[in-house]
């Protein structure tokens, strides 16, 4: 790991500047930037603005750090999200994991617009990830490691926080929706999948299959904070009957399934 404790707190205290104590750090995927509005009071920064921070480039990432209050507690919502397909390094893409738990932030609550392999899966529907697997050829803890960051072989049996699975769906029970369960795949990208790596990918255990969420899992975990992970399915992965992607239409199903995912999100806050 060569990521630079110094860099981290060059970026936590130009935030603490501004005001910020997170108790909880949100990640907004792809299409899914919308939940700044559901919060009582705001401030948005580029992330251009926030030493050591990447420009987010992907597709339906507007690319800021909002400082979000609702009630008593703050969060840090990142709308958009770093990807080694975007040339950064793993250390790059974790950045923001690091400096919300140098800011105080306990739990992170990730969000992204996956592929869904699993036939019983619906286009647009919500999963939650109970576990991953790894396909992206490395991990952000390669090299030497910082104790201060955490410890050099962090324990991974259970890196999605069991208490915020079983919230998360007492929340979709009571507001009358599904929300299976998920084991996600992270691949490099950017290409989609052909239909044997769908194959591949689904023999190996994965339901759903996207570019992002375990490296930023796996810093969490590194960390000490809890994290609970939320995955849009905005296309099908089904190698008998699969369509070409639009990407325009991804952006469209996961913002039609924002007000669920929003319900779930504020939920989850509350028990933070």
């Amino acid at each position: 790991m060569s990521e630079s404790w110094e860099a981290i707190e060059e970026a936590a205290a130009f935030l603490r500047d501004k005001g910020a104590a997170p108790r909880a750090l949100v990640i907004l995927g792809t299409g899914l930037g919308g939940l700044s509005g559901r919060f009582d009071e705001t401030e948005s920064i580029p992330y251009g603005e926030v030493p050591h921070f990447p420009e987010s480039t992907a597709p339906g990432h507007a690319g800021q750090l909002v400082l979000a209050r609702r009630g008593d507690q703050q969060v840090l919502l990142m709308e958009g999200r770093f990807h080694c397909y975007e040339g950064y390094s793993m250390e790059e893409v974790t950045r923001p994991i690091r400096v919300a738990r140098a800011l105080g932030a306990e739990a992170l609550i990730l969000t992204s617009a996956v592929g869904g392999m699993d036939p019983r899966y619906r286009l647009g529907e919500i999963c939650v990830v109970e576990d991953h697997i790894n396909m992206m050829g490395t991990s952000p803890l390669v090299g030497p490691n910082d104790d201060r960051f955490g410890p050099r072989f962090p324990d991974m049996s259970e890196p999605y926080d069991p208490a915020l699975r079983d919230v998360a769906e007492r929340l979709a029970r009571e507001a009358g929706f599904r929300l299976p369960r998920a084991v996600h795949v992270s691949v490099l990208g950017p290409q989609l999948e052909t239909r044997a790596e769908y194959r591949m990918l689904r023999q190996l255990g994965a339901d759903t299959v996207g570019m992002s969420t375990v490296p930023e899992a796996i810093v969490a975990v590194h960390a000490g904070m809890r994290v609970c992970a939320l995955a849009v399915v905005t296309d099908l992965g089904l190698p008998d009957a699969l369509e070409a992607i639009d990407v325009e239409k991804i952006i469209a199903v996961a913002n039609a399934a924002a007000p669920q995912l929003e319900t779930l999100v504020l939920g989850l806050l509350e028990h933070v």
